[in-house]
């Protein structure tokens, strides 16, 4: 067995503009990364994500970058010295809404692995919830959660 999952959203607005909520540091630290994003998210890149809410700035990973159709990334897995694998994908449904799909795998097949998958799963929800918010209203509600 694995340790994967995913998670996905519907977000009324078109795939362009959900795509540049993840990509574009700025827009992307207006609900995710609340303390910081050091860069855009292009392949080849690595890039730091910090969160006011949960300190300390994570180094990942742009491995793959298809725009306005997907993005991949790695970054260590809390449970260990290893990294696991991120996939944003992005899919035009309807007239301008868009289905935001995000899974996660390579935990270790561990007690703690599958602990940490679990904290990650539960981070991804809420970063999706989080940007519906921003990119549907231009609410940070991030701020409000923790």
């Amino acid at each position: 067995m694995d340790l994967t999952f995913q998670v996905h959203a519907k977000i009324a607005k078109p795939v362009a503009e959900v795509f540049d909520a993840v990509y574009n540091p700025k827009k992307l630290s207006g609900y995710f990364t609340t303390n910081g994003a050091s860069g855009p998210l292009d392949e080849g890149t690595t890039v730091t994500w910090d969160f006011a809410d949960f300190p300390g700035a994570f180094p990942v990973h742009v491995r793959k970058v298809e725009r306005h159709r997907f993005i991949e990334l790695e970054w260590k897995a809390g449970d260990g010295d290893y990294h696991t694998r991120v996939r944003m994908e992005f899919e035009p449904v309807g007239g301008d809404a868009t289905l935001v799909r995000i899974s996660e795998s390579g935990w270790r097949k561990t007690p703690e692995g599958l602990k940490s998958s679990y904290g990650n799963c539960m981070g991804w929800s809420q970063m999706l919830l989080c940007m519906k918010v921003f990119v549907e209203q231009g609410t940070n509600l991030r701020s409000f959660l923790y």
